[in-house]
């Protein structure tokens, strides 16, 4: 049964007011800002943000008073610094304060973990000594029963959706992923639900002649979206590049309040179809293009 939808259809119907939502799980690689621009557009509200590093995307929606509270390592701009509308709203409460819920990239792993697996928590011997357990009221410790050494406790999270980058999809969401992985087999495992945001459909046979590349089950997935483009400025393997200047550019201008609300006219609400945003981008988005080929050796899958 085919699952392909526009991104304003899945975004409207898998996205609800609330939601807690996972996204950017491949750390800095496949982060889906094409979906993240849609839920601005579409004025989602109160949401929590579930993810390691999302580069500028956690930050803009947070500006675009999208979220409610976030549950991540940092939010900024990886190659710039920490995000200013994230530290608007926790310092200021601009556009309005937000809950923040700290992790390391590794309990982010292991608490997507317990939810892929229905556990009751995962046991660590991570973030001891550290501040992230002092400020983080999710994250606790317990002497462990096998040394009586501190462990610390890190609960499940299962989010509502997880809105997932890959290079190409069927129909149906048979997905075929590569490059970092980050977290992102954990956080399809952990959702409730899979949005696909796809730089190409693809016949099923195609995904059929590499199963080991398929990350999460199909029935998991409730919409697939053909986005080319659709993870600009971040990079995908295969396909295009980082966007260094961009995000820069998004950094310096969203400095200000008034900056960032510039910039949301201009490549948000001024350009509702991916096509006419990357258009916007000129001869830039053409320089992004992979320069060289480099693929992997063929497996046989025969016997």
């Amino acid at each position: 049964m085919s699952k392909r939808m526009t991104l304003a259809e899945a975004i409207a119907e898998h996205v609800r007011d609330g939601d807690r939502v996972a996204m950017g799980v491949h750390l800095e690689a496949l982060i889906p800002f094409a979906a993240g621009l849609e839920m601005v557009r579409q004025g989602k509200k109160e949401l929590t943000l579930i993810g390691p590093i999302s580069d500028m995307l956690f930050d803009l929606l947070i500006g675009a008073g999208c979220v409610k509270r976030v549950i991540a390592a940092w939010v900024g701009n990886v190659s710039a610094g920490l995000g200013h509308n994230y530290r608007r709203a926790v310092e200021q409460g601009v556009p309005h304060p937000i809950v923040v819920e700290d992790h390391s990239n590794f309990t982010i792993q292991l608490a997507l973990l317990a939810g892929a697996y229905g556990l009751p928590y995962v046991p660590a011997r991570t973030v001891l000594g550290s501040d992230i357990l002092r400020v983080s009221p999710a994250l606790s410790t317990a002497p462990s029963p096998l040394d009586g050494k501190p462990t610390v406790i890190v609960p499940p999270l299962e989010p509502d959706v997880a809105i997932l980058a890959v290079q190409r999809s069927d129909e149906e969401g048979n997905v075929h992923v590569w490059g970092n992985l980050g977290v992102a087999v954990e956080a399809g495992l952990a959702s409730r639900k899979i949005i696909v945001l796809a730089e190409e459909v693809v016949p099923r046979d195609i995904i059929r002649s590499d199963p080991n590349r398929v990350l999460w089950p199909s029935w998991k997935v409730a919409a697939v979206v053909e986005v080319p483009g659709g993870c600009h400025p971040s990079p995908v393997p295969g396909y295009y590049n980082r966007d260094h200047d961009f995000f820069h550019q998004y950094h310096e201008e969203s400095r200000t309040r008034e900056g960032f609300l510039n910039w949301l006219e201009r490549w948000v609400y001024g350009l509702p179809a991916r096509e006419a945003y990357l258009e916007a981008l000129g001869e830039r988005w053409a320089s992004l293009r992979a320069r060289r080929s480099a693929p992997s050796v063929p497996v046989d899958y025969g016997y």
